[in-house]
């Protein structure tokens, strides 16, 4: 991918997610001349960041760990330090990763002011951008299901293998999150708005269900571009097409402000797909241009497909070549 060089403003895009789509695009968006700020967010309760959290009560590092890397300026072989996770045989320290540990000790430094701290291990981290956790405290994730039931938790919301009607956050004593100034402030002042690709009901809602967040997103002036899944995922999103992941968007901000949707129409090859390694994963999304259309969001719809380790990812160059198309860094 060329970087754009115009003297013109670099472009304010704000990027909101978790999971393992964000870093996909920012790794390519972190080559274009834009000022990206990543919203992350901190309702993670599995694996390392989970059980950091409930030793020490910090919010989940993961999702914040890869993102910092994603726009860091630092050689490889630093990220690499940070990324590293400790093998099994390593009984203390089994699966957690270094950058995990480092942010919640810096967390710990700072009495718990986990947005602080971000702050300043950006600047350790020559971050190109801005990290900003969705809340500055640790998040609960709550679900109600089709059946009435209510779980709280990512992880068991998730096993719990029923349709999810509605998800909202809560604090560890149940009174409703805000975030920071800095947040909003970048959400109203972006040229773009960037959700996804990630867990539509517990990587990317759980931002926007912070109240000011939710707020803010739709009464910004900037075009709100959804980057939709290309997998259907266990325990969340099974046989939901592109139109049902925008559809629940809408509903839970009880308003059609998803502008513009990007979504892969290439197929999948059969049996591609290592199963067990990711497990997750079901079937393609269904693709409904009708559907979208009701939905009011101009839909752009091209091969964002990249295959790799038998797996399926977005290519996160080709993305970012149309989100810079979109909001007029490249032609049309």
């Amino acid at each position: 991918m060329t970087k754009f060089t115009s003297k013109r403003k670099r472009p304010k895009i704000v990027v909101i997610g978790g999971g393992t789509g964000l870093p996909v695009i920012l790794n390519s968006l972190h080559k274009e001349n834009a000022d990206i700020t990543a919203v992350v967010t901190v309702a993670d309760d599995g694996g390392s960041s989970g059980i950091i959290r409930d030793y020490i009560n910090v919010v989940p590092p993961g999702d914040i760990r890869n993102v910092l890397v994603s726009l860091s300026d630092l050689p490889q072989v630093y990220k690499d330090i940070f990324q590293y996770r400790f093998e099994s045989k390593d009984q203390f320290f089994s699966g957690h990763a270094i950058g995990n540990l480092v942010i919640a000790a810096l967390s710990e430094m700072k009495q718990g002011d986990i947005f602080s701290s971000v702050q300043e291990l950006s600047e350790m981290m020559k971050v190109d951008g801005h990290v900003y956790p969705a809340a500055n405290i640790p998040l609960v994730l709550n679900a109600r299901f089709s059946d009435g039931a209510v779980i709280s938790g990512e992880a068991e919301i998730t096993a719990a293998g029923k349709t999810i009607t509605d998800v909202w956050v809560t604090t560890g004593d149940d009174s409703l999150p805000e975030a920071r100034p800095e947040v909003i402030q970048a959400i109203m002042e972006a040229d773009q708005i960037v959700l996804g690709p990630g867990s539509l009901f517990t990587s990317i809602l759980p931002n926007l269900m912070i109240s000011n967040v939710g707020q803010a997103v739709c009464e910004t002036q900037a075009e709100v571009v959804y980057i939709c899944n290309i997998m259907t995922q266990k325990g969340e999103t099974e046989r939901f097409s592109d139109a049902d992941h925008v559809r629940v968007l809408n509903q839970h901000l009880n308003k059609k402000f998803i502008n513009t949707v990007l979504v892969n129409t290439e197929p999948v090859p059969t049996d591609y797909m290592d199963r067990q390694k990711y497990d997750e994963y079901l079937y393609q999304v269904r693709y409904d241009f009708k559907g979208l259309r009701d939905q009011g969001c101009r839909v752009i719809s091209d091969n964002f497909l990249l295959l790799r380790d038998h797996g399926v990812f977005h290519d996160g160059d080709k993305v970012v070549e149309e989100l810079m198309r979109l909001i007029g860094q490249l032609p049309v």
